[in-house]
């Protein structure tokens, strides 16, 4: 119990603060990267730390419900999505680097509190647990579509990034389905709008 106590915590600690890997070549790497201006620029980065910071999210969310789960099939899918978020956490974070741009200064703040909605998420059973991850992926989904519309038309290499990472998001979506998620009643997807909409708009900014 202890020994898992730290593996948890050291994930925490990585994701967090420490540089992530990706076992996929970032999407887009070949493309030469474009001559935006400053205003372009600093929008991008801030688009980029949107993204990242719901890779943060997501990253403790995934545990957070594969801590409540019971079922080794499923624990095993959202583990396996998590590693997959691991990738989409090391592409965003690349890539406001060379946009000159930083992470949330929030991210403790946005970690602790996804922790905390995957576990409360995770107490209510197997199949409301994959309902919780299946209307999370639709609704970052729809999220990163939004950024492929406000991106600058030029930044080819941001582009590449989030258009994979929708691709993902919607096979995940599609895999909770697959294994029986309930669907959530309206006012749960609301809320989880609402909280979408406080964590972006924060994240553009800080």
């Amino acid at each position: 119990m202890i020994d898992q106590a730290i593996i948890e915590f050291d994930k925490a600690l990585r994701t967090v603060f420490a540089s992530a890997r990706s076992v996929r070549a970032m999407p887009g790497e070949d493309v030469p990267d474009a001559e935006l201006g400053a205003a372009e620029r600093s929008h991008a980065a801030a688009l980029m730390r949107v993204n990242h910071v719901g890779e943060v999210c997501a990253q403790a969310l995934y545990q957070g419900q594969s801590i409540m789960s019971r079922e080794p099939a499923i624990r095993d899918t959202l583990r396996q999505a998590a590693q997959e978020e691991t990738e989409h956490l090391a592409w965003t974070e690349r890539r406001i680097a060379e946009l000159g741009g930083r992470k949330s200064l929030l991210n403790p703040l946005w970690y602790g509190g996804a922790l905390a909605l995957g576990l409360a998420a995770g107490r209510f059973g197997e199949r409301w647990n994959l309902g919780f991850l299946a209307e999370t992926e639709r609704q970052v989904e729809q999220h990163l579509k939004s950024h492929l519309d406000t991106l600058p038309a030029a930044d080819r290499r941001s582009r590449a990034i989030v258009e994979q990472m929708k691709v993902d998001e919607a096979e995940h979506a599609a895999t909770a389905l697959r294994l029986g998620a309930h669907e959530l009643p309206a006012p749960a997807k609301g809320a989880m709008k609402l909280a979408a909409r406080v964590m972006t708009t924060l994240a553009y900014r800080l």
